[in-house]
Order: structure tokens, then sequence, then C-alpha cells
């Protein structure tokens, strides 16, 4: 990720036209400005999996590339039949965007700008781990949780939640909130000012640094 702000810049102005001309053939007579954008963002990808690996080691041999999403949207079974996202998105985590791990978000979209970090509507099997995991030992997780720099940040854990007691949990259980979730992440909302910065590579790799041990926590109870 250059220091010039342009890349950033191009991949918003791009975004914004695609959200007022979310058609193939708008898309077909741009190719040249979205192959340019996606190219752009690709790089940033690339930089931010440089700097994660710094910080964890076995994201080594993932392919930027490959941790990025598709514009494509699938609309076969969406009201919505716009037929590209308006968004360029990408996760990183041990094995791949498909491995199921825990891991780090980057979501690039005008005035939507966000990081996240977690693990989004985790199959069943997931769910029970990291809810065993949060019944034996949840003050790790509040104390990760609850760190300055990690609240000012990312502030609490998001996801829905079940409206009663998981089955095998007593409604009185003291941490009864935290395993009614069905999703384990965070977000630190970007304004278009902080990603068009150039100190943006720095705001990502210090973001998911302070983040780090929640992630960590996840995997572990899936592990």
């Amino acid at each position: 990720m250059a220091n010039s702000t342009e890349p950033v810049k191009s991949i918003l102005d791009f975004l914004e036209k695609l959200k007022d001309n979310n058609n193939r053939d708008w898309m077909q007579d741009n190719k040249k400005t979205y192959q340019a954008a996606k190219q752009n963002f690709e790089a940033i990808t690339a930089d931010t999996l440089t700097d994660l690996i710094a910080i964890e080691p076995d994201m080594a041999g993932l392919d930027p590339k490959k941790c990025t999403f598709r514009l494509n949207r699938d609309t076969r079974f969406s009201k919505d039949k716009a037929p590209y996202k308006t968004n360029f998105g990408a996760y990183f985590a041990e094995g791949g965007k498909k491995s199921g791990n825990a891991g780090y978000y980057l979501h690039l979209e005008p005035g939507q700008c966000f990081l996240g970090a977690g693990i989004y509507m985790p199959d069943g099997e997931q769910l029970k781990k990291i809810r065993q995991e949060i019944d034996y030992n949840a003050s790790e997780l509040k104390a990760v949780t609850e760190k300055d720099k990690f609240a000012e940040y990312f502030g609490a854990i998001k996801g829905d939640k079940l409206k009663r007691a998981p089955k095998g949990y007593d409604p009185s259980h003291p941490n009864i909130e935290l395993l009614k979730l069905k999703s384990y992440f965070v977000t630190r909302p970007l304004t278009d000012e902080q990603v068009t910065s150039p100190d943006l590579r720095a705001t990502v790799a210090e973001s998911f640094d302070i983040v780090r041990p929640f992630v960590e926590y996840l995997n572990a109870a899936l592990s």
C-alpha cells in the first residue's frame, strides 16, 4: 500500500459510480476502470497480508488474491437483482477465507468502510466449541475485549442472538448473553478520510494487532 492516497480514492470513486450504474452494460463499458480498481485493492490486500504475517506467521503462504471476494453477487435467492456488490472486501484467516477459522476482514465501500475480526455465522459444531470455551473461560475473553484500545476501536462483540439460552445452558448462567450469540465478531468503522489517508496501512496494521488476541481466543476454541 503505497503512501499515495490515489489508489484508494480510485477504488471509492469506481464504487460510487457502480452504485449508480449497477448493470452489466455499464460494467462492460467501464471494464478498464474496474480492472484498475481491482488491482489497487489487490495491492492493498497484499500489503495487509504482509503486515498480518508479521503477527500471525501461520498465514504465510496465503495468496492475497484468494483472500479477496468477487464483486459479482449471487442473485438466485435475492429480491435484489443488482449483479454487483458495491464494495471490495478481503478476509484473512489461517487456511484461507473458506477455512472456517476466525480471521480479519477489510471492507472498502464509500461511506461504509470498516475493519472487522472474528467469525461470522459459524456452523453448529463451531458454535458449540466457542460456547464451551466461553462457559469454561469467559474471563480471558472479557479481559481481551475490555482493554482500553480494543474497546475504543472495536466496541462490544456483535452478532445475532438467540432469544433463549442455548441448549444445555442455564438461563441464569453469568455469561448467558455471550453464550446466546450466533456470531462472534467486532468491527471498527473507518471514514472515507481515514481510508484515503497516507496512514491507512499503519491504521489497519495497528487495528489488527489490537484485535489479534480476540481472533486467537476464538481459534483456540475451534482447534
